[in-house]
Protein backbone atom coordinates (compact mmCIF):
# COMPACT_ATOMS: atom_id res chain seq x y z
CA UNK A 1 0.00 0.00 0.00
CA UNK A 2 1.39 3.37 -1.00
CA UNK A 3 1.30 6.40 1.25
CA UNK A 4 1.83 10.12 0.62
CA UNK A 5 5.59 10.02 0.71
CA UNK A 6 8.46 11.81 -0.87
CA UNK A 7 6.35 14.43 -2.66
CA UNK A 8 5.05 16.20 0.44
CA UNK A 9 8.48 16.05 2.01
CA UNK A 10 10.13 17.50 -1.10
CA UNK A 11 7.51 20.24 -1.42
CA UNK A 12 7.83 21.14 2.25
CA UNK A 13 11.61 21.31 1.95
CA UNK A 14 11.40 23.41 -1.21
CA UNK A 15 9.00 25.91 0.37
CA UNK A 16 11.13 26.06 3.52
CA UNK A 17 14.30 26.73 1.56
CA UNK A 18 12.59 29.41 -0.56
CA UNK A 19 11.28 31.39 2.39
CA UNK A 20 14.40 30.83 4.45
CA UNK A 21 16.60 32.22 1.71
CA UNK A 22 14.21 35.11 1.05
CA UNK A 23 14.11 36.13 4.69
CA UNK A 24 17.88 36.14 5.07
CA UNK A 25 18.92 38.14 2.04
CA UNK A 26 16.84 40.31 -0.29
CA UNK A 27 19.47 39.89 -3.02
CA UNK A 28 19.79 36.13 -2.77
CA UNK A 29 20.03 33.72 -5.64
CA UNK A 30 16.25 33.19 -5.78
CA UNK A 31 15.61 36.89 -6.32
CA UNK A 32 18.33 36.96 -8.96
CA UNK A 33 16.67 34.08 -10.80
CA UNK A 34 13.25 35.77 -10.62
CA UNK A 35 14.72 39.07 -11.81
CA UNK A 36 16.53 37.33 -14.67
CA UNK A 37 13.34 35.60 -15.81
CA UNK A 38 11.52 38.91 -15.55
CA UNK A 39 14.16 40.67 -17.65
CA UNK A 40 14.01 37.98 -20.33
CA UNK A 41 10.22 38.08 -20.44
CA UNK A 42 10.30 41.87 -20.53
CA UNK A 43 12.62 41.73 -23.52
CA UNK A 44 10.63 39.24 -25.58
CA UNK A 45 7.10 39.80 -24.29
CA UNK A 46 4.47 41.47 -26.48
CA UNK A 47 4.43 45.26 -26.46
CA UNK A 48 1.00 45.25 -24.86
CA UNK A 49 2.33 43.37 -21.84
CA UNK A 50 5.18 45.84 -21.37
CA UNK A 51 2.76 48.76 -21.44
CA UNK A 52 0.26 47.34 -18.96
CA UNK A 53 2.97 46.07 -16.63
CA UNK A 54 4.72 49.45 -16.58
CA UNK A 55 1.45 51.18 -15.71
CA UNK A 56 0.79 48.60 -12.98
CA UNK A 57 4.18 49.48 -11.50
CA UNK A 58 3.39 53.20 -11.64
CA UNK A 59 0.10 52.56 -9.84
CA UNK A 60 1.90 50.49 -7.19
CA UNK A 61 -0.11 47.37 -8.00
CA UNK A 62 2.58 45.18 -9.53
CA UNK A 63 3.45 42.07 -7.49
CA UNK A 64 6.65 42.04 -5.48
CA UNK A 65 9.21 39.25 -5.84
CA UNK A 66 7.94 37.65 -2.64
CA UNK A 67 4.36 37.70 -3.93
CA UNK A 68 5.43 36.06 -7.20
CA UNK A 69 7.38 33.42 -5.26
CA UNK A 70 4.32 32.77 -3.09
CA UNK A 71 2.19 32.40 -6.22
CA UNK A 72 4.68 29.97 -7.74
CA UNK A 73 4.81 27.90 -4.55
CA UNK A 74 1.03 27.88 -4.11
CA UNK A 75 -0.02 27.14 -7.70
CA UNK A 76 2.91 24.86 -8.49
CA UNK A 77 2.48 22.98 -5.22
CA UNK A 78 -1.26 22.54 -5.72
CA UNK A 79 -0.78 21.28 -9.29
CA UNK A 80 1.93 18.88 -8.11
CA UNK A 81 -0.35 17.49 -5.43
CA UNK A 82 -3.14 17.02 -7.97
CA UNK A 83 -0.72 15.25 -10.31
CA UNK A 84 0.44 12.97 -7.52
CA UNK A 85 -2.97 12.11 -6.08
CA UNK A 86 -4.41 11.49 -9.55
CA UNK A 87 -1.61 9.19 -10.75
CA UNK A 88 0.54 8.37 -7.70
CA UNK A 89 3.52 9.37 -9.79
CA UNK A 90 6.27 11.82 -8.88
CA UNK A 91 6.94 12.27 -12.59
CA UNK A 92 3.41 13.50 -13.33
CA UNK A 93 3.47 15.60 -10.18
CA UNK A 94 6.60 17.32 -11.46
CA UNK A 95 5.22 17.76 -14.99
CA UNK A 96 1.95 19.32 -13.85
CA UNK A 97 3.72 21.46 -11.28
CA UNK A 98 6.13 22.90 -13.85
CA UNK A 99 3.39 23.31 -16.46
CA UNK A 100 1.33 25.34 -14.00
CA UNK A 101 4.28 27.57 -13.12
CA UNK A 102 4.75 28.21 -16.86
CA UNK A 103 1.25 29.77 -16.92
CA UNK A 104 2.12 32.37 -14.27
CA UNK A 105 3.46 34.98 -16.78
CA UNK A 106 0.17 34.73 -18.66
CA UNK A 107 -1.79 35.18 -15.42
CA UNK A 108 0.40 38.19 -14.65
CA UNK A 109 -0.42 39.61 -18.08
CA UNK A 110 -4.17 39.17 -17.52
CA UNK A 111 -3.94 40.81 -14.11
CA UNK A 112 -1.92 43.78 -15.38
CA UNK A 113 -4.30 44.15 -18.31
CA UNK A 114 -7.24 44.37 -15.92
CA UNK A 115 -5.47 47.00 -13.80
CA UNK A 116 -4.60 48.96 -16.94
CA UNK A 117 -8.13 48.83 -18.35
CA UNK A 118 -9.59 49.97 -15.02
CA UNK A 119 -7.14 52.88 -15.00
CA UNK A 120 -8.00 53.83 -18.60
CA UNK A 121 -11.71 53.73 -17.86
CA UNK A 122 -11.29 56.04 -14.87
CA UNK A 123 -9.24 58.43 -17.00
CA UNK A 124 -11.82 58.44 -19.79
CA UNK A 125 -14.58 59.04 -17.27
CA UNK A 126 -12.61 61.99 -15.88
CA UNK A 127 -12.04 63.28 -19.42
CA UNK A 128 -15.71 63.25 -20.41
CA UNK A 129 -16.91 64.79 -17.16
CA UNK A 130 -14.33 67.58 -17.21
CA UNK A 131 -14.82 68.41 -20.90
CA UNK A 132 -18.52 68.99 -20.23
CA UNK A 133 -17.72 71.15 -17.20
CA UNK A 134 -15.16 73.17 -19.16
CA UNK A 135 -17.56 73.67 -22.07
CA UNK A 136 -20.13 75.26 -19.76
CA UNK A 137 -17.53 77.98 -19.16
CA UNK A 138 -15.70 78.26 -22.49
CA UNK A 139 -18.51 77.35 -24.94
CA UNK A 140 -15.75 75.91 -27.17
CA UNK A 141 -14.86 72.26 -27.53
CA UNK A 142 -11.17 72.93 -28.29
CA UNK A 143 -10.88 75.38 -25.38
CA UNK A 144 -12.50 72.72 -23.20
CA UNK A 145 -9.84 70.25 -24.28
CA UNK A 146 -7.13 72.76 -23.42
CA UNK A 147 -8.67 73.30 -20.00
CA UNK A 148 -8.72 69.55 -19.32
CA UNK A 149 -5.15 69.26 -20.61
CA UNK A 150 -3.94 71.92 -18.18
CA UNK A 151 -6.06 70.77 -15.23
CA UNK A 152 -3.59 68.11 -14.07
CA UNK A 153 -6.28 65.49 -13.55
CA UNK A 154 -5.45 63.48 -16.68
CA UNK A 155 -2.44 61.18 -16.86
CA UNK A 156 -0.62 59.36 -19.64
CA UNK A 157 -1.44 57.92 -22.11
CA UNK A 158 -4.78 59.76 -22.27
CA UNK A 159 -3.07 63.12 -21.77
CA UNK A 160 -0.97 62.70 -24.92
CA UNK A 161 -4.08 61.77 -26.90
CA UNK A 162 -5.85 64.92 -25.72
CA UNK A 163 -2.87 66.97 -26.83
CA UNK A 164 -3.04 65.30 -30.23
CA UNK A 165 -6.74 66.10 -30.47
CA UNK A 166 -5.95 69.77 -29.86
CA UNK A 167 -3.21 69.74 -32.51
CA UNK A 168 -5.51 68.05 -35.05
CA UNK A 169 -8.27 70.56 -34.35
CA UNK A 170 -6.01 73.57 -34.97
CA UNK A 171 -4.34 71.95 -37.98
CA UNK A 172 -7.61 71.02 -39.74
CA UNK A 173 -9.76 73.87 -38.52
CA UNK A 174 -12.48 71.38 -37.47
CA UNK A 175 -12.98 68.92 -34.62
CA UNK A 176 -14.07 66.02 -36.83
CA UNK A 177 -10.71 64.29 -37.22
CA UNK A 178 -9.70 64.83 -33.61
CA UNK A 179 -12.96 63.28 -32.41
CA UNK A 180 -12.58 60.36 -34.81
CA UNK A 181 -9.05 59.79 -33.52
CA UNK A 182 -10.12 59.70 -29.87
CA UNK A 183 -13.19 57.55 -30.59
CA UNK A 184 -11.01 54.95 -32.31
CA UNK A 185 -8.49 55.00 -29.49
CA UNK A 186 -11.07 54.75 -26.68
CA UNK A 187 -14.27 53.18 -28.11
CA UNK A 188 -16.47 53.74 -25.05
CA UNK A 189 -20.15 54.58 -25.46
CA UNK A 190 -19.88 57.60 -23.18
CA UNK A 191 -17.03 58.99 -25.31
CA UNK A 192 -18.84 58.48 -28.63
CA UNK A 193 -22.13 59.86 -27.32
CA UNK A 194 -20.49 62.94 -25.83
CA UNK A 195 -18.47 63.63 -28.97
CA UNK A 196 -21.56 63.22 -31.15
CA UNK A 197 -23.33 65.80 -29.01
CA UNK A 198 -20.45 68.24 -29.39
CA UNK A 199 -20.45 67.74 -33.15
CA UNK A 200 -24.13 68.65 -33.23
CA UNK A 201 -23.59 71.67 -31.01
CA UNK A 202 -20.63 72.86 -33.08
CA UNK A 203 -22.21 72.34 -36.49
CA UNK A 204 -25.87 73.00 -35.78
CA UNK A 205 -25.56 75.45 -32.90
CA UNK A 206 -28.01 73.65 -30.64
CA UNK A 207 -30.01 76.13 -28.57
CA UNK A 208 -30.52 73.79 -25.64
CA UNK A 209 -26.84 72.89 -25.30
CA UNK A 210 -26.86 73.42 -21.54
CA UNK A 211 -29.74 71.05 -20.98
CA UNK A 212 -28.31 68.50 -23.43
CA UNK A 213 -24.94 68.54 -21.68
CA UNK A 214 -26.61 68.15 -18.30
CA UNK A 215 -28.52 65.13 -19.58
CA UNK A 216 -25.27 63.78 -21.03
CA UNK A 217 -23.59 64.12 -17.62
CA UNK A 218 -26.42 62.15 -16.04
CA UNK A 219 -26.10 59.46 -18.71
CA UNK A 220 -22.35 59.23 -18.07
CA UNK A 221 -22.94 58.87 -14.33
CA UNK A 222 -25.41 56.06 -15.00
CA UNK A 223 -22.95 54.29 -17.33
CA UNK A 224 -20.12 54.61 -14.79
CA UNK A 225 -22.32 53.28 -12.01
CA UNK A 226 -23.20 50.29 -14.17
CA UNK A 227 -19.57 49.57 -14.97
CA UNK A 228 -18.48 49.74 -11.33
CA UNK A 229 -21.38 47.47 -10.37
CA UNK A 230 -20.20 45.03 -13.04
CA UNK A 231 -16.69 45.11 -11.59
CA UNK A 232 -18.03 44.26 -8.13
CA UNK A 233 -20.08 41.42 -9.62
CA UNK A 234 -16.96 40.13 -11.38
CA UNK A 235 -15.01 40.09 -8.11
CA UNK A 236 -17.76 38.15 -6.36
CA UNK A 237 -17.97 35.78 -9.33
CA UNK A 238 -14.20 35.28 -9.26
CA UNK A 239 -14.17 34.17 -5.61
CA UNK A 240 -16.98 31.68 -6.18
CA UNK A 241 -15.42 30.53 -9.46
CA UNK A 242 -12.05 29.73 -7.85
CA UNK A 243 -13.79 27.78 -5.07
CA UNK A 244 -15.84 25.83 -7.61
CA UNK A 245 -12.73 25.09 -9.68
CA UNK A 246 -10.94 23.65 -6.66
CA UNK A 247 -13.96 21.45 -5.99
CA UNK A 248 -13.82 20.15 -9.58
CA UNK A 249 -10.16 19.23 -9.20
CA UNK A 250 -10.85 17.42 -5.93
CA UNK A 251 -13.73 15.26 -7.23
CA UNK A 252 -11.38 12.54 -8.48
CA UNK A 253 -9.64 12.49 -5.11
CA UNK A 254 -13.03 12.03 -3.43
CA UNK A 255 -13.74 9.10 -5.76
CA UNK A 256 -10.32 7.69 -4.88
CA UNK A 257 -11.12 7.71 -1.16
CA UNK A 258 -14.52 6.13 -1.84
CA UNK A 259 -12.91 3.28 -3.82
CA UNK A 260 -10.00 2.86 -1.47
CA UNK A 261 -6.37 3.56 -2.28
CA UNK A 262 -5.48 -0.01 -3.31
CA UNK A 263 -8.47 -0.34 -5.64
CA UNK A 264 -7.73 3.07 -7.16
CA UNK A 265 -4.09 2.16 -7.80
CA UNK A 266 -5.22 -1.02 -9.55
CA UNK A 267 -7.41 1.10 -11.84
CA UNK A 268 -4.39 3.22 -12.70
CA UNK A 269 -2.81 0.17 -14.31
CA UNK A 270 -5.41 0.49 -17.10
CA UNK A 271 -4.10 2.88 -19.75
CA UNK A 272 -7.43 4.43 -20.70
CA UNK A 273 -8.16 5.24 -17.06
CA UNK A 274 -5.02 7.37 -16.98
CA UNK A 275 -6.01 8.94 -20.30
CA UNK A 276 -9.41 9.88 -18.88
CA UNK A 277 -7.75 11.42 -15.83
CA UNK A 278 -5.47 13.54 -18.04
CA UNK A 279 -8.49 14.67 -20.05
CA UNK A 280 -10.31 15.62 -16.84
CA UNK A 281 -7.34 17.74 -15.75
CA UNK A 282 -7.08 19.46 -19.14
CA UNK A 283 -10.82 20.22 -19.20
CA UNK A 284 -10.66 21.65 -15.67
CA UNK A 285 -7.62 23.76 -16.59
CA UNK A 286 -9.37 25.09 -19.70
CA UNK A 287 -12.43 25.91 -17.60
CA UNK A 288 -10.27 27.68 -15.03
CA UNK A 289 -8.28 29.70 -17.57
CA UNK A 290 -11.46 30.72 -19.41
CA UNK A 291 -12.89 32.06 -16.17
CA UNK A 292 -9.68 33.95 -15.38
CA UNK A 293 -9.70 35.46 -18.85
CA UNK A 294 -13.31 36.58 -18.46
CA UNK A 295 -12.61 38.12 -15.04
CA UNK A 296 -9.57 40.10 -16.18
CA UNK A 297 -10.46 41.15 -19.73
CA UNK A 298 -12.70 43.91 -21.08
CA UNK A 299 -13.06 45.61 -17.72
CA UNK A 300 -14.49 49.08 -18.16
CA UNK A 301 -16.42 48.35 -21.33
CA UNK A 302 -20.01 49.44 -21.05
Amino acid sequence: MRTLPELVILLALAIFVIYYRSSRDGKNSLKKVVDTVGDVYEKYAPYSFKVVREKSKELGQEYTTRQYVSQIALLGGFAALIGYFYFYSLLWALIYGLATVAFIPYLAYLRCKRIYSEFIFEQVQTYTTNVIMEFNTTQSFVKSLEGVRDSGVIEEPVLSDIKKMIDLSYTNGTIDESIEYFNNKYPFYMVKNMHQLFLQITKEGAKDAGESLENMSMDIDALVEGVYRDQMDRKNFHKKFITFSMVLFSLVIVVEFMLGEENYIELLEIWYVQLILHIIILINVYFLMTGEKYYNEDVGAE
